[in-house]
C-alpha cells in the first residue's frame, strides 16, 4: 500500500528539517520548514511511477513551494525511475523524484529546483492553517479508505469526549474547545443533539465515533477548521 512508503519519505524530509504530516488538504503529505512564512513542501505517494502521479504532483503545485514525488523502486530496476524520459520531465516541471527500496531507504531520483513560485496562495494558506493546527501526525499519507483525521475531526472528538458521560452546557465544553459552539450546532458528523437550550449529548453515532477513534481526545484551540 502507498502508505509504506509515508514513513520512508517522512523521515528523510525530517532530515532536512521539515514537519511533516500526511493527508492534509489533499495532498499525501505536507512538510512544513520553521521559516516564517514557512516553506511549503507537498508529497505525493504511489506504488509505482507512472503518469497518474505526474498529474497528482501537476494538481497540488499551485500550493506549494517545493514537490516530490516518490514510488517503490522496481525490483529489477526496470520501472519508470529508470527512464530518462520520465526524470527529464519531472526536471522540467520543477518535480523531485524520490525512490524508495524495499529496505525502506530512499534515493534521490532527481531533485527540485531551490524555490517555485506560489502560484496559488489562498490554497497555499489552507493548507499551512490545516497543518498547523492538527494535533500531531494521526494520519499516515498514502491514506484512502479511512476517514481523514482532519483538524475540524479532532475538534469534534474532542467536543464528543466531554459529553460521554452525559449532557453538558455549552459553556463547560468551552473550557477544552473554545468553538464548541460552532461545532455544536453545525452537527456536521451528527455525533451532537441538543438536549435543550445550550446542553447538549452525544448521539449513537457520537458514541461509535468515540470508540473508533478512542486516543483522539487532545486539547485544541480557537479557531475552528474547516470539516470535514
Amino acid at each position: 500500500m502507498e502508505t509504506a512508503l509515508y514513513l520512508p519519505v517522512k523521515r528523510f524530509l525530517e532530515e532536512l528539517g521539515f514537519t511533516v504530516k500526511g493527508e492534509v488538504g489533499g495532498c499525501d503529505l505536507v512538510g512544513l520548514s520553521a521559516d516564517d512564512p514557512p516553506i511549503v513542501v507537498i508529497g505525493e505517494l504511489k506504488l509505482a511511477f507512472n503518469l497518474e502521479l505526474i498529474l497528482q504532483a501537476v494538481d497540488r503545485a499551485p500550493a506549494g513551494d517545493e514537490v516530490w514525488i516518490a514510488a517503490k523502486m522496481s525490483a529489477r530496476g526496470k520501472g519508470r525511475e529508470s527512464d530518462a524520459r520520465y526524470r527529464n520531465l519531472c526536471r522540467r516541471l520543477g518535480f523531485g523524484m524520490l525512490g524508495v527500496t524495499d529496505r525502506g531507504q530512499v534515493e534521490v531520483l532527481v531533485k527540485p529546483p531551490t524555490a517555485a513560485p506560489r502560484r496559488e496562495p489562498k490554497v497555499r494558506s489552507r493548507l499551512v492553517a490545516e497543518h498547523q493546527r492538527r494535533q500531531g501526525d494521526p494520519v499516515p499519507g498514502g491514506s484512502t479508505r479511512a476517514p481523514i483525521m482532519t483538524a475540524y475531526r479532532q475538534q469534534a472528538l474532542a467536543c464528543a469526549s466531554e459529553l460521554a458521560t452525559g449532557p453538558r452546557p455549552v459553556r463547560e465544553l468551552r473550557v477544552r474547545c473554545p468553538d464548541a459552539g460552532k461545532i455544536l450546532l453545525n452537527n456536521v458528523y451528527g455525533w451532537f443533539e441538543r438536549a435543550e437550550r445550550g446542553i447538549y449529548r452525544l448521539t449513537e453515532a457520537g458514541h461509535a465515533a468515540l470508540k473508533r477513534w478512542p486516543q483522539q481526545r487532545v486539547e485544541v484551540g480557537a479557531g475552528a477548521a474547516s470539516p470535514p
